[in-house]
């Protein structure tokens, strides 16, 4: 077993990682210079490739916003009662 860190690094082309992503491969590079994906360039001449574990972290990181975006929506139509309590809230005189 090898020491090196790189050694289990795979690497997608921008076009790859579009697929799995269902978007454009501009997108996909906007994502890289966001920061959101990890990519480098490499190669004579360079060409741009995708971390395929960022990848996956970017798809998880999204369904965890989903989640949290659906329950911030579900809190916002919740009703409850258990909080208001019963009967008539009186003016303090």
């Amino acid at each position: 077993m090898s020491d090196d860190p790189t050694s289990n690094v795979r690497l997608l082309a921008p076009a790859q990682v579009g697929e799995v992503l269902g978007v454009s491969v501009d997108e996909v590079m906007a994502l890289v210079l966001e920061g959101r994906l990890r990519g480098l360039r490499v190669g004579a001449p360079a060409r741009w490739r995708v971390e395929a574990a960022s990848v996956s972290e970017y798809l998880d990181e999204q369904a965890e916003e989903a989640r949290r975006m659906a329950l911030w929506r579900q809190s916002q139509t919740a009703s409850f009662p258990e909080l208001w309590g019963s009967g008539f809230v009186r003016k303090q005189d």
